[in-house]
C-alpha cells in the first residue's frame, strides 16, 4: 500500500490490520526534517519500521549500513538496548535514524574556547 498524506502532514501507509502497532519513524536532516507516522503488524521491529516508512527514497544521505537508530533518544545498538532487528516495537514508539555527528562535543567545546580567547 502506498503512503498517504495525513492531515497533520504526516505521512502513513496504513499498512497494518487492526490490533497492528502505531509507531512514527522520524529523520532531521540539515534543512529539513520528517515523522511518517505507520501502522505496523504486532511484532514489527524498528528496522522494519524504517524499511517500510520509505524514509530513504526521501532522504538519499541516509546510509542503512552506518546509520544509528533509536527509539525516543535510547540508541540500539545491539550492547545495552537491542538491535534496531531485534527491537520490537510497541504502540505510540518513535524510531528515530540519527545523522552523524559533525564535530564532537569535545572538539565543539575546545573551539569555542579558542573563540573566546581571541575577544
Amino acid at each position: 500500500m502506498a503512503p498517504s498524506v495525513t492531515d497533520e502532514g504526516r505521512v502513513s501507509t496504513g499498512a497494518a490490520s487492526a490490533g497492528g502497532v502505531e509507531v512514527e519513524v522520524a529523520y532531521a536532516g540539515p534543512t529539513s526534517q520528517r515523522i511518517i507516522a505507520l501502522r505496523l503488524p504486532l511484532g514489527a521491529t524498528a528496522w522494519q519500521a524504517v524499511i517500510e516508512s520509505g524514509i530513504v527514497g526521501e532522504f538519499p544521505e541516509i546510509d542503512l549500513e552506518t546509520a544509528v537508530i533509536g527509539v525516543f533518544s535510547r540508541k540500539l545498538d545491539g550492547k545495552r538496548a537491542p538491535s534496531p532487528e531485534d527491537y520490537v516495537l510497541k504502540s505510540r514508539d518513535r524510531v528515530e535514524i540519527y545523522r552523524p555527528l559533525q564535530i564532537t562535543p569535545i572538539e565543539a567545546r575546545k573551539l569555542r574556547a579558542s573563540k573566546g580567547r581571541q575577544r
